[in-house]
């Protein structure tokens, strides 16, 4: 079985989570997406972030797809580090293939995760175009000492079958929101998704 992990505070989950999970489905020939629902991420004030429960009930409504699983796993395991999460699931679960989803975003500021390395050395990454965050993604640290081990777009379909280091930049999907845009100042989510 093939699973893309998709993380995230879901600080409100929102259309693009869907959209984003649904385009690697078909784009990374994926069986299933996992919505990782975390505590807190460390690289953020969580002072705005709702009850892990309410994130995680909000995301099952959103899901609205039966490939698309939504999981407190970092919870269960105490942990709010990508790195934890990968350790645990390659431990556990090691007859699955796994991939890691991020939106270009985060590959921005990707080398400022804890243990980054490790985590592109133990399994592959798709990154999710976000305009206007390409050129800036694409030159950050991260994307630099990874260049060797990129992919080209039309061999992504293979990319859960590769060894890691292993990752594709997909483009394509054209939706730009983002939880903190619908989130009021005071941090309470806007209606609507």
């Amino acid at each position: 079985m093939r699973i893309g992990l998709l993380g995230g505070s879901f600080n409100p989950p929102h259309l693009a989570h869907r959209a984003i999970s649904l385009f690697a489905l078909k784009r990374l020939r994926l069986d299933r997406v996992w919505w990782l629902v975390t505590p807190g991420n460390p690289l953020k004030d969580n002072g705005a972030l709702h009850e892990l429960q309410a994130r995680s009930d909000a995301a099952h409504a959103l899901a609205d797809d039966p490939r698309i699983d939504v999981t407190c796993l970092e919870s269960v395991i105490g942990t709010r580090y990508t790195v934890d999460t990968v350790n645990y699931l390659r431990r556990r679960l090691s007859g699955l293939r796994f991939v890691w989803i991020m939106g270009a975003d985060n590959l921005a500021q990707f080398h400022r995760w804890q243990h980054w390395q490790r985590i592109a050395g133990q399994m592959p990454i798709a990154v999710i175009d976000r305009p206007p965050q390409s050129f800036r993604a694409l030159a950050a640290p991260a994307a630099q000492a990874l260049a060797p081990y990129r992919i080209p777009e039309n061999e992504a379909g293979r990319l859960a079958d590769l060894p890691p280091p292993a990752w594709v930049f997909l483009t394509g999907l054209k939706m730009n929101l983002s939880s903190s845009g619908l989130r009021n100042p005071d941090g309470s989510w806007r209606t609507g998704s």
